[in-house]
């Protein structure tokens, strides 16, 4: 335990005495991580912790324009590969849903620059799809 600063010291060469006499008494030797970098960037991060904590868990987390735009990609690549018209149509309509929202009410962050699906066209390039497979 260290002792209490003396009046008339200064602060800055009390400090330097008390770190000098633990170094003395050999108290920072064998430290763990010793002469190791420390971990991570070494920039200021207000939310360091939250970060490695959900780096750790295997967590990510979009801001609502980019997590948009990715579901976007996602359900036009699944209306691709589903199997009948009716699903096709119901995925589509679902996302375009979403997108309408986000137009309507933006959040906070950069634009999500989507615009919604034309689900006539995504059917029709559907069904192309489905009778170039069936003509193989």
């Amino acid at each position: 335990m260290t002792e209490r600063k003396p009046p008339g010291v200064p602060f800055e060469s009390w400090v330097d005495k008390q770190i000098r006499d633990a170094q003395a008494r050999g108290e920072f030797d064998r430290l763990p991580g010793t002469g190791k970098p420390l971990p991570g960037d070494m920039s200021y991060e207000e939310l360091w912790w939250v970060k490695r904590k959900m780096a750790g868990e295997g967590l990510s987390v979009l801001p609502p324009s980019l997590a948009l735009r990715k579901e976007a990609e996602d359900a036009l690549a699944a209306a691709h590969a589903a199997p009948s018209e009716r699903i096709v149509r119901k995925i589509l309509t679902d996302i375009n849903a979403k997108i309408l929202d986000m137009m309507l009410k933006p959040p906070p962050g950069p634009p999500p620059g989507l615009k919604r699906y034309d689900v006539e066209e995504v059917v029709r390039e559907w069904r192309e799809r489905r009778g170039g497979r069936a003509a193989r």
